[in-house]
């Protein structure tokens, strides 16, 4: 098993606060990270019918199996359990009491904002982290097509074939139960062009246009993927620099190894010559600026910048000491031209401590104005950061 980063802050936030609540994608190791970090706490499943029925119906008397309370799986199968759990936390004043898991962030997430406020920690987990489960004897196309859900390594599963499963679970249990969806054929086919999108910014109407559907229906769809972590969106950064700035976010998934299967790549050869090799890699990259934050307990301080005029810097990291630009390029060699919008960035926001290139390789280089780095150090800068 995987010791997950993100442990140590989850046992820190237990000695904290009476609950505490992870969230994630599905098959992101919620499940395992509790059991592993809490192995004396007594664990129920929701997804079991019978015990959801006991906790719907008769919520005290199954809560009071559990006086020292426990770990309560996918928790947004019976929401009505917060207000119940509420109420014992508030009475005994015991810190770590309940480890919540869910996977669907619009099924419990307004409900815990207004049951347990103040009261629960709340931490998001992604798929592994680079350093997690690679030590530097991975190809780069292998790392983007298997992606990083647990299941696929732990349980040693070809990517296509967990992948396939996968999209398939969630299409019938996570969209059909948040919105009306008569065509599966149709989301299927909005997935596969947000796959094409990875990397981009977003524009509504154009994958509207694309499936014959209204914009804000478009709208209603990328926010169910949002929620259920299929893809995260970079907001724009928004400081003033005397030229209009672009504020559509950009599309990332989650997961490389995601992408990959709906684009139809079956092999890690076929990403050599790939026209999105560089938007798979850039959302590789970025998902490990994400996942680092995540695993601190922190939310997300990225964005990008982008002009009128095409000046355009892939990652803004804000930081206590100053704004920090970053380029990505999923080429092995540098060039000059990598550095222009970094250079750009620099000259007209003045609060730059720094910048950075991350390349396709394994360099740490410090030049007179930028760190170059390859990607396996990416955690190793972030701590750097903090």
């Amino acid at each position: 098993m995987v010791k997950r980063k993100i442990s140590e802050i989850l046992v820190e936030m237990s000695i904290s606060f009476p609950i505490v609540t992870i969230t994630g994608p599905r098959q992101s190791g919620k499940t395992t990270l509790a059991k592993m970090t809490f192995p004396n706490k007594n664990y129920v499943s929701l997804e079991d019918l019978d015990t959801r029925q006991f906790a719907e119906n008769d919520p005290r008397g199954f809560l009071a199996k559990y006086p020292k309370g426990a770990i309560l799986d996918e928790i947004q199968h019976v929401p009505s359990l917060l207000s119940y759990i509420q109420t014992i936390v508030d009475s005994k004043q015991m810190n770590g009491m309940f480890i919540l898991t869910g996977s669907n962030q619009f099924e419990y997430v307004q409900s815990i904002s207004q049951s347990l406020a103040g009261r629960t920690g709340m931490l998001k987990l992604l798929p592994f982290s680079y350093n997690e489960i690679y030590h530097g004897q991975e190809s780069t196309e292998n790392i983007l097509f298997n992606g990083f859900y647990p299941r696929i390594f732990d349980q040693k599963i070809k990517p296509e074939l967990f992948l396939s499963a996968y999209l398939e679970t969630y299409v019938e249990r996570d969209v059909r139960s948040l919105i009306k969806l008569k065509d599966l054929l149709q989301f299927h086919r909005f997935l596969q062009l947000c796959a094409g999108r990875t990397g981009q910014i977003i524009n509504f109407s154009n994958i509207g246009n694309d499936l014959g559907i209204t914009h804000n229906t478009i709208r209603n769809w990328i926010s169910i993927l949002e929620a259920s972590y299929i893809i995260y969106l970079l907001p724009p950064y928004h400081q003033n620099f005397n030229k209009r700035i672009i504020k559509s976010p950009k599309l990332y998934f989650v997961d490389t190894g995601l992408a990959a299967h709906l684009l139809g790549i079956e092999n890690s050869n076929q990403l050599i010559t790939h026209p999105l090799r560089g938007e798979l890699f850039e959302t590789f990259v970025v998902g490990e600026f994400l996942k680092y934050r995540y695993n601190c307990g922190k939310r997300s301080n990225l964005y990008y910048f982008r002009d009128h005029v095409g000046n355009e810097v892939d990652l803004v990291i804000e930081t206590g000491n100053g704004n920090v630009p970053v380029e990505i390029k999923s080429s092995q060699t540098i060039t000059a031209g990598f550095f222009k919008g970094l250079n750009y960035f620099n000259k007209i926001s003045k609060t730059s401590p720094h910048s950075i290139l991350i390349i396709n390789n394994n360099i740490e280089q410090e030049r007179q104005e930028h760190s170059v780095i390859g990607y396996p150090h990416i955690e190793k800068f972030c701590k750097l950061l903090n």
